[in-house]
């Protein structure tokens, strides 16, 4: 069975799930945005039993765009958001994705609220960023 360790940026709040997710997406909701600072939030969604959370965390409760509370648990020393529950999904945990700093980890097959996308997002070219010493 598949063990993923995801951790705030200082690493005194982790948590391991155990299994795979159940559904890993992403949302544009003007919400995630300010919680993330990025263009959008990924999650990973598990069932409450596949998780073991260690460290202390602080709580942060809102009103999603959807009209139902979301509570976010973030590290008190460095401020990072690792994971959080919601009403329309009780007894499960979502998981912040860039806390397993794991870049294999899956992809989004979910994505949420694109009706607030930043238009340009689908326009972005890849490019390859060597590392300057």
């Amino acid at each position: 069975m598949s063990s993923y360790l995801a951790a705030c940026s200082c690493g005194k709040l982790q948590i391991i799930c155990e299994g795979e997710p159940l559904r890993v997406s992403m949302c544009h909701c003007l919400e995630c945005q300010r919680r993330t600072g990025a263009v959008f939030g990924n999650q990973a969604w598990f069932k409450q039993q596949q998780v073991t959370i260690s460290g202390q965390s602080t709580q942060f409760t809102r009103q999603s765009d959807a009209g139902r509370s979301v509570s976010f648990q973030f590290c008190p020393s460095c401020g990072s958001t690792v994971y959080w529950e919601g009403e329309a999904l009780p007894d499960h945990v979502a998981v912040a994705v860039g806390a397993f700093a794991d870049p294999a980890f899956s992809a989004p097959s979910i994505s949420a609220w694109e009706v607030r996308q930043h238009h340009w997002l689908n326009s972005l070219q890849t490019i390859a960023i060597q590392h300057i010493d």
